[in-house]
C-alpha cells in the first residue's frame, strides 16, 4: 500500500466504517468534521460516502441538488442512483443507458457500485455479479458475497471471502461478510456469526443493520426472546428499517402471536417501502394463489 493510499485509509476510516455498519447519520457527521482533507482524492471519497449516507436515509434531494455536470466524475453516478431510487418514471431510461455507461467508464468505482445496486434492485443478480468483477475493492467483493448467498452458493461465497481475508482480514466489510456466511451456513456457525456482530457493536455501537444480524442468528437458534429484544432495539433506532419489519413478521409467526401483530408490521413495511423484495414476492405468491384457486372454483351452480 502506497503512502498516499495509507493516508486515505486513515482519514476516511471512521467515515467508511460508520457507513458499512449502517450508522448513516454518524457517517455524515464524521465527514463534516473532515474539513481539510489531505488531497482532492480524499475529498471526493468523503463526499461519496456523505451522499450515499443521505440516500440510505431516503434524503435524495440533497444528492440531486448538489451533484452536477461539474462535479468530479467519480461522484456523478450517485445522482443517477438518486434519480433511480426517487423517481420510478426515470428507471426505464436509466436501465437502458446503464450498460453503455459501464462500457465507457469501466474504471469508475462508484459507477460499478451504482450499477450493481440498480441491477440488484431490479432482481437481475447475474448483471450485478458481472459488473462487480470489474472492481477489486473490498466493497465489490462483499457485494459479490451477498449475491452468492442470495443464490444459495455458500461454497463460492467462502472462496470470495478468502480473497477478502487475504486483502484485509480485519476490515469491517470482511468481518460482516464472514458473519453473513456463518449465518447462511446455520448450525453451530450461527453462534460464530453472533459473536462477530457483537464485537462490532462493542466497538462501534449498535445499529439496525448489526441488530438485525444478531436477531437472525437468534431466530436460527430458536432464541426468540433474545431476537425480539434485538429487533425492538432496532425499531427504537429506526421504526421503518425494512429488515427489522421483515424479521419482526417472521418472528411473530415463530412465537405464535396473533396474526394481526404480524399484519401490523406488514402494513408498516408496505407503507414505508412498497417496492421491497419481500412485498414483491408476497404479491407474486398472492397472485399465484388466487390463480390456482380460480382454477378449482366450482363452475356450475348447485341447483336449488
Amino acid at each position: 500500500m502506497s503512502r498516499q493510499q495509507q493516508e486515505i485509509v486513515d482519514e476516511l476510516f471512521e467515515i467508511k466504517n460508520y457507513f458499512y455498519i449502517g450508522n448513516y447519520q454518524q457517517c455524515i457527521n464524521e465527514a463534516q468534521k473532515l474539513r481539510k482533507p489531505s488531497s482532492p482524492e480524499v475529498a471526493v471519497q468523503r463526499d461519496i460516502f456523505t451522499y450515499r449516507s443521505y440516500m440510505a436515509q431516503n434524503k435524495f434531494l440533497v444528492v440531486l441538488d448538489e451533484i452536477s455536470l461539474t462535479s468530479p466524475e467519480e461522484i456523478q453516478p450517485l445522482k443517477m442512483l438518486a434519480e433511480y431510487l426517487s423517481a420510478k418514471p426515470k428507471r426505464e431510461s436509466i436501465l437502458s443507458n446503464l450498460d453503455a455507461q459501464i462500457s465507457a467508464n469501466a474504471s469508475n468505482e462508484t459507477l460499478i457500485l451504482v450499477a450493481a445496486t440498480v441491477y440488484m434492485n431490479e432482481g437481475n443478480l447475474e448483471a450485478a455479479y458481472r459488473v462487480l468483477h470489474a472492481s477489486e475493492s473490498l466493497e465489490a467483493m462483499a457485494f459479490i458475497v451477498d449475491i452468492l448467498l442470495k443464490l444459495d452458493r455458500v461454497d463460492l461465497a467462502r472462496k470470495k471471502l478468502k480473497e477478502m481475508q487475504d486483502k484485509d482480514d480485519d476490515a469491517t466489510l470482511t468481518q460482516l461478510a464472514q458473519a453473513w456466511i456463518n449465518g447462511a451456513a446455520g448450525g453451530e456457525k450461527l453462534q460464530d456469526a453472533y459473536y462477530i456482530y457483537q464485537e462490532l457493536v462493542d466497538k462501534y455501537g449498535s445499529t439496525p443493520l448489526l441488530l438485525n444480524g444478531q436477531a437472525v442468528t437468534f431466530i436460527g437458534q430458536a432464541k426468540y426472546e433474545e431476537a425480539e429484544a434485538a429487533l425492538q432495539e432496532a425499531l427504537d433506532k429506526d421504526a421503518n428499517y425494512p429488515d427489522t419489519l421483515v424479521n419482526m413478521i417472521v418472528l411473530q409467526r415463530h412465537i405464535g402471536k396473533a396474526p394481526e401483530i404480524a399484519n401490523r408490521y406488514l402494513s408498516q413495511l408496505k407503507d414505508a417501502n412498497p417496492d421491497h423484495p419481500y412485498i414483491q414476492d408476497l404479491k407474486q405468491k398472492e397472485s399465484e394463489f388466487s390463480r390456482i384457486c380460480s382454477q378449482y372454483a366450482p363452475t356450475n351452480s348447485i341447483p336449488a
